[in-house]
């Protein structure tokens, strides 16, 4: 316990009570006051209101749904949405208007779910419109869809258990026995604290019919029945079998998913029909009309949303000479028509929060269902036992109708009538109240007979209930069955289409650039510069940081790509298309900051080319050179940085890029100088070879100068020229 030390507190006086009640200021350890404060509010948040539980329901769903089941709307007729949030203020006090936001979402009319537990007429917005707000809760009408009679199946047979609610006048279920897992149909997410939950819909026939597979072989391939998930708002899920297979183990992963389109040749216009789930319509046109406006898209003349009772549209109309495809193509890069939906399968199991993979979440759900079932088994089974008990003690009035009469007749009080049948038949006092509250019309042999003949039947049922709670197979049976009837009753089609796209077609679809030439600048210091020739004709004096200078300069094309090696072994890919048109007058743009280099790394060379022909050339420290393909460096996939790009074993002396062959002079501070060509090295395919022994270097002899050669670089160039390496050069006179 942390000590605490009271100010001008009076003496013999209950200090708590003055914290509590008198304000007073108390030094303490902050970790007590997390403890004491934030704690319980965090669990209350996690356990409460934000993490859902086997049943699929977070604990507003579950009152909302239960006060609408009490309330008759199972088979009643609709009511206004305004009597059915006041009835649930009494099991939920925390406003009228987060119970109304609860039920737009569970309702048929928001389309938020596969499977709507709440039949609405109204308007309750769209859970794919940011703007279309819903009616207010007296204009709209609501009941329980049919599904519901799948969530309070047995509700009242002691199925689960009941707590009181937040004042103790009512009782409210802690579970829904629900009769499929509900929990993996329900499109579910919420953030508690430090923890969040998210769990993306699947098919209701799939998540059945791999739960009894599971039953049935708890070995079962998942991935056989179970195919992807099922977004209510359809669309396409782009199929990555190893993703999927870790969200099935885990519980954690994202699903890419892609709005589904039609081209309208007649009126040349896009109509995306379908989105993902994590969008709206007003983010999606926002963005495109954000980047027609910055020019990266100019094949669009104009976009709207036509959303109407049919449902959802936003229609692209297009220029005359635009590719649907391509432009396609573009929008699912640059805007949320195609966007990842994280999943995050927190589920509270017992009161505790833990993310489970489908095996595992199924594995409980059973568990409970089980737990349901034979619960509700053991209900009847008690009703059962009374009822035959009842008929037991009715069985032997039936030998003597005559004298109950008269026991009843003769019995001068009330009270003895019950007392006096138990003495003069045998049977106990439940027995004899049953007896004693028949009619007079009914005392005959007929009636009795016609009762008790119910005891064979009621024997045989009891028999056959206690066989059920001591028979597993037989509860799993239950189970099966109650499966296949959902299956059968609410079964739906699959609203996203799985689409398999290979990686290396996906990339080729690059966005289109301008194609113009281009100057590139690239200095000591870590600077870059794009400028066209036109503005370098201009004014060509560069603008440079004091002792920074240029030390690559090329003429490209806007559309070449450009790698920056590093001096930690490492190179970054760009583009030139992916930097803004510059001046010579400006700086540039640092080179470290924008590929995002790691803490004291900086580039040392600049590579450009446009089809990653030719080769690198690395020259090293203790006189090997390496010749490396420039295709090594070309990937199929947008990866900005890799890393081993040139070899590590010794100190870097010099690199080029060359397009071909060329000859390369060395000089070392002994004077010695050799010309050779690197056509006498083999080009490699691994970025990080060493390379082949190019200069002998003596002991205490350090290489000074590497260069591509050029004739009036030295007199009597051919005295130094070498056939075959490697060699020690010659001492330069």
């Amino acid at each position: 316990m942390a000590k605490k030390k009271e100010k001008d507190a009076p003496k013999n006086v209950n200090t708590n009570a003055f914290i509590e009640n008198a304000g007073i200021v108390v030094d303490e350890e902050i970790t007590d006051t997390l403890e004491r404060n934030y704690m319980p509010y965090a669990m209350s948040v996690i356990i409460s209101r934000a993490i859902p539980e086997i049943d699929g329901f977070k604990p507003s769903q579950r009152k909302l749904l239960y006060t609408m089941y009490k309330m008759g709307l199972l088979t009643g007729n609709k009511t206004k949405s305004a009597n059915v949030v006041g009835q649930t203020m009494k099991l939920n006090p925390h406003g009228d208007m987060t119970i109304y936001d609860t039920l737009v979402r569970l309702s048929r009319g928001n389309e938020a779910l596969l499977h709507p537990y709440i039949d609405s007429k109204g308007n309750f917005g769209k859970s794919y419109s940011r703007d279309m707000e819903c009616a207010a809760s007296r204009y709209t009408e609501v009941k329980l869809a049919d599904i519901c009679s799948e969530v309070f199946k047995d509700i009242d047979k002691d199925t689960v258990d009941f707590v009181d609610n937040y004042d103790n006048t009512m009782k409210e279920p802690t579970l829904l026995p629900v009769t499929y897992p509900s929990v993996l149909i329900t499109s579910t997410s919420g953030i508690a604290v430090a923890m969040a939950s998210s769990i993306c819909p699947f098919n209701l026939q799939e998540v059945c019919e791999t739960t009894i597979e599971l039953i049935k072989n708890p070995n079962h391939d998942i991935m056989s029945t179970l195919k992807a998930p099922d977004f209510p708002q359809g669309g396409y899920i782009i199929y990555d079998e190893e993703k999927f297979k870790s969200i099935c183990e885990t519980g954690r992963g994202s699903i890419r998913v892609r709005s589904r389109y039609n081209y309208d040749k007649i009126n040349n216009c896009i109509e995306i029909t379908e989105i993902p789930p994590t969008t709206t319509v007003e983010v999606i046109i926002d963005k495109i009309i954000e980047n027609v406006k910055n020019g990266k898209i100019k094949e669009i003349s104009d976009v709207r949303d036509e959303t109407d009772l049919k449902g959802l549209k936003i229609t692209i109309d297009l220029k005359r000479s635009a590719d649907p495809e391509k432009l396609m193509q573009k929008l699912f890069k640059m805007t949320t028509l195609e966007d990842s939906f994280a999943c995050n399968f927190n589920i509270l199991i017992g009161g505790m929060p833990k993310v489970m993979g489908v095996r595992e979440i199924l594995s409980e759900w059973v568990a409970f269902r089980k737990d349901c079932v034979k619960r509700g088994v053991y209900f009847e089974l008690n009703k059962k036992k009374e009822k035959l008990h009842l008929l037991r003690g009715l069985e032997k009035i039936l030998l003597d109708i005559d004298k109950a009469i008269k026991i009843v007749r003769e019995t001068k009080e009330e009270k003895e009538v019950v007392p006096n049948l138990m003495i003069g038949f045998m049977i106990d006092e439940t027995q004899a109240e049953y007896v004693a509250e028949i009619k007079l019309r009914n005392l005959n042999e007929e009636y009795i007979v016609k009762r008790i003949s119910e005891i064979k039947q009621l024997e045989e049922e009891i028999a056959d209930m206690e066989d059920i709670l001591k028979n597993e197979k037989r509860v799993k049976t239950i189970i099966i069955n109650g499966l296949k009837n959902v299956i059968k009753k609410f079964s739906q089609p699959r609203r996203s289409m799985l689409i398999y796209v290979d990686t290396e077609e996906e990339n080729s679809v690059l966005e289109e650039v301008s194609d113009y030439p281009v100057n590139l600048f690239f200095t000591s210091e870590g600077y870059f510069k794009k400028i066209t020739p036109q503005s370098l004709r201009m004014s060509s004096e560069q603008k440079l940081k004091s002792g920074d200078e240029v030390i690559e300069h090329i003429e490209g094309q806007n559309t070449d790509e450009i790698l920056f090696f590093t001096n930690r072994c490492q190179v970054y890919k760009t583009a030139a298309s992916e930097f803004e048109d510059t001046k010579a007058s400006v700086l540039g743009d640092y080179i470290p900051a924008v590929l995002g280099m790691e803490e004291g790394e900086m580039p040392i060379y600049m590579a450009v080319t446009s089809d990653y022909k030719g080769f690198m050339f690395f020259m090293f420290e203790n006189g090997k050179a390496a010749k490396i393909d420039l295709a090594a460096y070309e990937t199929k996939t947008k990866r900005r940085k890799l890393l081993n790009a040139y070899s590590d074993k010794s100190p870097l002396i010099a690199m080029f890029k060359l397009e071909d062959d060329k000859e390369i002079i060395i000089q070392t501070d002994t004077g010695r100088t050799m010309i050779f060509n690197t056509a006498l090295m083999e080009t490699k395919s691994t970025k990080n070879s060493i390379g082949v022994n190019v200069l002998s270097i003596k002991k205490n002899a350090t290489i000074i100068s590497v260069k591509k050669f050029a004739e009036d670089m030295i007199d009597n160039s051919e005295k130094y020229r070498v056939k075959t390496l490697p060699s020690a050069g010659l001492i330069c006179k």
